[in-house]
């Protein structure tokens, strides 16, 4: 039986399904998926992908597939840089009794 209910996320699957960090891990996600953009727009294979990014092809593999367990913030960043993007980074002063949030803008 179908319903006419409608249900609206928060416009973060990861809070949505419950995973710790959602914040952090959106933003994961979405420096991976610029990543592979800019492998794309270079027109690089993997393995020169992973010459440029200094890992191994089966490691772009996974980045490129969204496998990023094994992959830190700070570690896509750099990624990002060698590919020859600027990173800008910007922290907000603290606001009371509100908890920050991790936000990836990217362009």
């Amino acid at each position: 039986m179908m319903t006419d209910r409608i249900e609206h996320g928060s416009g973060n699957v990861f809070a949505d399904i419950g995973v710790p960090n959602p914040g952090l891990a959106l933003a994961k996600t979405k420096l991976a998926a610029k990543i592979l953009k800019v492998i794309q727009l270079k027109g690089l294979t993997q393995a020169a992908a992973g010459k440029a990014l200094g890992i191994g092809q089966p490691k772009v593999s996974a980045l490129m597939n969204g496998r990023l367990e094994g992959f830190s913030s700070d570690r896509l960043l750099r990624f990002l840089a060698r590919l020859g993007c600027d990173v800008h980074i910007s922290v907000s002063g603290p606001r009371p009794r509100v908890r920050g949030a991790v936000r990836v803008r990217a362009s």
